[in-house]
């Protein structure tokens, strides 16, 4: 079996356990495929053995089955936060069932080749506990933060990453960009939250006493709401934008003390401003607040969603922040 993508699938190919001998093709390729078979009444192929193809460009680019924003429950904070290697992963698999999962699958294997969320999360989820052993002291806030500030938006080209029908993704397919562990360890600043900040957030929603104890584990008082636009998260979304809207965030130093200074890549139709536009830290732990104003340049110069980020930077750490509006 030839086994062609689709125009939505596009480049994307996945090494699937197949159930019977199948080569998987790209779209492109596909077509090519198609006009080939078309062209003669006894069209022919072959398959070579398989090979390893190191240094793919452009690499990494996002999966067409990725789940996508915007976020849908909450709209103030933009989903996803950030993307990791998902797409055929080898890992270790349950001989409980058969490599594609199904009943009449009867054939069973130590190592499988997988892809999804499920092969993003353990990647995330290793970056997380290298962090923590290396910062003990980072609450769970600062280690997301860490990871989404110091994404990359840019394949191995240097260019804005793609989708696999290879035009320019946006952060709802990749949030804050694609992990990079090693830029995690020592991002300079983090955006960090506490469980009553969670918590006060939980009051914004309109949640109760009782539903927020299923949480807190105790009795907890909502003496304190919060505009969902100000929890202290590491993107800024805004997708009822009227006008002007003015947003607060705070940042700590984890790195050495130093100037940092803000660098703003305005959204399409929003112009965006910081105040102040420089934050001088002097110790470890020390925390700096901030406004960021977002304004539209006319009505409906942002009917749809745009997208921008905030970087703040001391020439050596680069803490990025994703900008995401829409107008009301």
């Amino acid at each position: 079996m030839v086994l062609a993508n689709n125009e939505l699938t596009g480049n994307e190919v996945i090494a699937d356990p197949h159930v019977l001998p199948a080569s998987h093709i790209k779209y492109s390729d596909g077509l090519m495929v198609f006009a080939y078979i078309r062209s003669t009444k006894s069209p022919k192929g072959y398959i070579t053995p398989a090979r390893t193809k190191l240094g793919s460009k452009p690499a990494p680019f996002m999966a067409a089955f990725s789940s996508k924003g915007p976020n849908t429950v909450t709209p103030e904070i933009l989903k996803p936060d950030i993307t990791a290697p998902g797409v055929s992963i080898i890992a270790a698999y349950s001989e409980a069932q058969g490599p594609t999962n199904l009943i009449f699958d009867k054939r069973r294997v130590a190592f499988n080749s997988v892809s999804g969320t499920s092969m993003s999360c353990p990647h995330i989820s290793g970056i997380v506990g290298l962090l923590k052993t290396l910062h003990p002291d980072w609450s769970p806030a600062a280690i997301k933060s860490a990871i989404m500030t110091t994404a990359r938006t840019q394949d191995n080209r240097m260019q804005p990453l793609l989708n696999a029908s290879n035009i320019m993704a946006t952060p709802f397919s990749f949030g804050a960009g694609h992990v990079q562990p090693n830029q995690a360890v020592d991002p300079g600043l983090v955006y960090d939250l506490t469980v009553n900040d969670y918590l006060n957030f939980l009051c914004s929603l309109g949640y109760n006493a009782t539903q927020i104890e299923t949480f807190s584990e105790k009795p907890y008082r909502c003496s304190k709401k919060i505009t969902l636009t100000n929890l202290n998260y590491p993107s800024i979304t805004v997708p009822n934008l009227s006008k002007s809207i003015t947003v607060t965030r705070t940042l700590k130093n984890v790195g050495t003390p130093g100037t940092y200074r803000a660098k703003i890549k305005n959204p399409t139709g929003v112009v965006v401003s910081v105040k102040p536009e420089s934050l001088k830290f002097k110790r470890v732990g020390e925390e700096k607040k901030f406004k960021v104003t977002l304004m539209l340049k006319k009505l409906k110069a942002a009917k749809d969603y745009a997208f921008g980020e905030l970087i703040w930077s001391d020439g050596k750490h680069h803490v990025r922040s994703p900008i995401v509006v829409k107008e009301a």
